[in-house]
């Protein structure tokens, strides 16, 4: 913990840091509204406040600059996220107004509406699968050893799985296909795929064949990798001074698994805000990844997130995520 004074010098130092990129020096420290004390003592402050961690000076003469430690001190005096300016909150009301297509679309735009926003990198995952109930099932005839395993889920998600009859589900007649569809929506309707039970069997070996490649099908999807959206690749340049760094985050952002399993990490921890880092990833060194989760029907279902140079406007990207992922949870909830 630091005193009153401290923190609010060390603040003023974040913040302008934050604006201007630049090493900020006591002066500016006094232009402060919210630091009402003499340049020798804020120099004096500046250098206990780099005795313990919270900046670093570049050079002798320079100014001082926040530390990962600092940042952190600063997200976490931040309170609860604040408003989004009148004209960001019209671009979102528009946004989410508008009729979208699919989901996967709607995801993609959604990506680029955070991009836009922030100025950053931003990252949307699709809502976690095995969470969403099924409203129904149909198993369609393709060809002799191809039927199509239709899904509708509770946001209006339709999912399409190819269904390999090979064995006793081959050449399944209409009636074996219509039989396994009825007893596949018994066990399955109603229910999050997560928690779905074996479907028991009927005695009939085609249907029961065509039942048990469904739920190898359904299987493999729960294991498969969550899916991401990435928006405003092209604002990396322009975040990061270094060129090895702008390539490192590219090369970060394509790695879909790799954004996954971060953007839920992060959540899983309890943090809003990962900083260098505490991201865990040597590639992400000077970035910062904000993120928040959002519900469908009430219940966790995906995530959303910014990444930008640990220098980002952290308000306003709070800010923005949590607006952003409220409306995408409200609107995949009106499916």
């Amino acid at each position: 913990m630091l005193e009153d004074r401290k923190a609010a010098i060390l603040s003023a130092v974040v913040e302008e840091y934050i604006h201007t990129a630049q090493p900020v020096g006591s002066e500016r420290v006094a232009a402060s509204h919210a630091v009402e004390v003499s340049s020798a003592t804020i120099r004096s402050e500046l250098a206990n406040l780099e005795d313990q961690g919270y900046l670093v000076q570049p050079h002798t003469s320079a100014g001082r600059v926040p530390t990962e430690k600092a940042y952190r001190f600063f997200v976490d005096h931040l309170g609860a996220p604040g408003n989004l300016d009148t004209a960001d909150r019209e671009q979102v009301q528009a946004f989410f107004s508008r009729s979208h297509r699919e989901m996967e679309q709607m995801l993609a735009d959604t990506s680029n509406l955070l991009a836009d926003l922030t100025g950053s990198a931003a990252v949307v995952l699709a809502p976690d699968r095995d969470q969403l109930e099924v409203r129904s099932a149909q198993v369609v005839g393709l060809t002799p050893d191809l039927a199509l395993l239709v899904l509708v889920m509770a946001n209006g998600t339709v999912e399409k799985h190819t269904l390999e009859l090979v064995g006793d589900a081959a050449e399944p007649s209409e009636a074996t296909l219509a039989v396994a569809a009825a007893h596949l929506s018994g066990a399955i309707i109603g229910r999050r795929l997560s928690a779905v039970s074996p479907v028991p069997a009927t005695g009939e070996l085609p249907v029961d064949a065509v039942l048990r490649t469904a739920e190898v099908v359904l299987a493999e999807r729960s294991d498969s990798v969550d899916q991401a959206w990435v928006g405003g690749t092209a604002l990396v340049a322009g975040a990061f001074d270094e060129v090895e760094r702008v390539r490192r985050v590219l090369d970060f952002l394509e790695r879909q698994f790799v954004v996954v399993t971060l953007v839920k990490d992060v959540i899983d921890r309890g943090l809003s805000v990962a900083i260098g880092a505490e991201t865990g990833l040597e590639t992400l060194a000077g970035c910062s990844l904000v993120v928040a989760p959002y519900e469908i029907e009430g219940q966790p279902a995906g995530s959303i997130g910014v990444l930008g140079p640990t220098r980002m406007d952290y308000s306003q990207a709070l800010a923005t995520v949590a607006v952003v992922g409220r409306r995408l949870g409200d609107r995949l909830t009106e499916g």
